[in-house]
């Protein structure tokens, strides 16, 4: 088992943390101001800045670099390794809302062209991947529903009905990431085909554009008081009788539960790459903070207590990163069913431990911690999330507990 970086994984690193530097960090304040001068705020895409780190990227070959080397990817960058991937995703964690999306590199996006590059036509990746491969349009993936314990994926209920050439659609979903932005041009909508199936058998994904009528974007979901625009929105969706058709399966009938876990292992290594970056940038701020604040005679950095919490936030971010770069190993050498184990290990692991260092870099800067003034705020209400999104904690912890008990009995 060898970390060591290659060569390739080193001129990025550099390549990587000269973007940030000189173009991504410094793009912070002036896309907030931009922002602010949109009449949609959701349309973020749009702003100018946006545009020019894109751009950049691309000319840095920083673009799609999630994906792995193949025809689809040919000339739009991807290329690397699970391992190589990893210090790249965890230096563009360290700005959250741009980071990602300036490489196109940002949920739910990544997850959707997997899905589409590993199960598409080619008819599907001519028509949607390309244009989401160079970032023309963004996309949204219809999984959770509001009336339904979605944890369990088997109980969704939204009903996918063959009718001659066609699909009709029905139900309800929410947590739709991106859905309210008007870039976003097709969503994966997972439901059921077949109730009488087998349990993980019952489910399809299917493509439905944006503009297929009965499909309606009912409200933007807040999260913790945000309303997350940087990542397109969180909606609230109905499809009414929706009609799609039947060229727009995903796969075949019944494969949705099987597509739905191929895409989601990715996106939590991802999270979780993108998480330490998280934490990088708040034990920074946290050691900036306190050494120039006095407070009782001293510094803040002079305190126990304050010394405690940096050096606690090392040790843990040093054993995350190693956990995800072994799981990262992993995917790449035994395969994503290799690393199953791993991958839950990191996903439990990584928001929850995260989320203690955001928050004793907010305790560090006293009311500012949790104002607008600094990212702390708004990066604690995002890695809480992650404690729910692509599974909850406890789902994850019940499997890994099986598969260890698996082991004794």
């Amino acid at each position: 088992m060898d970390f060591a970086f290659d060569a390739r994984t080193s001129e990025l690193i550099d390549e990587m943390n000269s973007f940030m530097a000189e173009h991504v960090l410094p793009a912070e304040p002036v896309f907030a101001q931009q922002l602010e001068g949109l009449d949609d705020r959701f349309a973020w895409t749009r702003t100018p800045v946006v545009a020019d780190l894109q751009a950049e990227a691309r000319r840095r070959g920083l673009w799609n670099l999630f994906l792995p080397a193949s025809a689809d990817t040919e000339g739009v960058g991807g290329g690397l390794t699970n391992l190589q991937y990893a210090p790249v995703a965890e230096i563009s964690g360290r700005s959250g809302n741009l980071g990602p999306a300036a490489m196109n590199c940002a949920a739910p996006d990544t997850g959707n062209m997997e899905v589409l590059h590993l199960f598409g036509t080619p008819e599907q990746k001519e028509r949607w991947l390309t244009p989401l491969l160079e970032a023309r349009i963004r996309s949204g993936f219809a999984m959770t529903e509001p009336d339904v314990a979605s944890s369990d994926a088997t109980n969704i209920e939204t009903s996918i009905v063959r009718d001659g050439d066609h699909y009709v659609i029905n139900g309800r979903k929410w947590w739709t990431t991106g859905a309210v932005n008007p870039d976003c041009a097709i969503f994966i909508v997972m439901g059921k085909t077949d109730p009488e199936a087998s349990r993980h058998r019952q489910q399809s994904m299917v493509l439905v554009p944006r503009d297929t009528p009965g499909l309606e974007i009912v409200r933007p979901l807040h999260v913790f008081g945000y309303d997350d625009h940087e990542h397109g929105g969180h909606a609230e969706m109905r499809f009414s009788d929706v009609r799609v058709p039947v060229t727009n399966l995903i796969g075949e009938e019944g494969s949705g539960f099987a597509v739905a876990q191929a895409r989601l292992g990715p996106g939590r290594i991802h999270h979780c790459m993108r998480s330490i970056g998280v934490a990088e940038r708040a034990i920074e701020l946290m050691c900036e903070r306190v050494s120039n604040r006095v407070a009782f005679g001293r510094p803040l950095s002079a305190q126990g207590v304050v010394r405690d919490w940096i050096a606690e936030s090392r040790v843990e971010i040093e054993q995350l990163r190693l956990l995800v770069l072994k799981t990262a190993w992993l995917m790449d050498t035994v395969g994503n069913r290799g690393a199953h184990t791993e991958i839950q290990a990191i996903k439990i692991a990584t928001p929850r431990v995260v989320q203690g260092i955001v928050d004793r870099a907010i305790q560090a800067h006293g009311a500012g911690g949790v104002s607008q003034d600094f990212p702390l705020a708004m990066s604690l209400a995002g890695i809480r999330t992650l404690r729910l999104a692509d599974g909850p904690d406890e789902v994850h912890k019940n499997s890994l507990a099986k598969a260890e008990l698996a082991r004794w009995s």
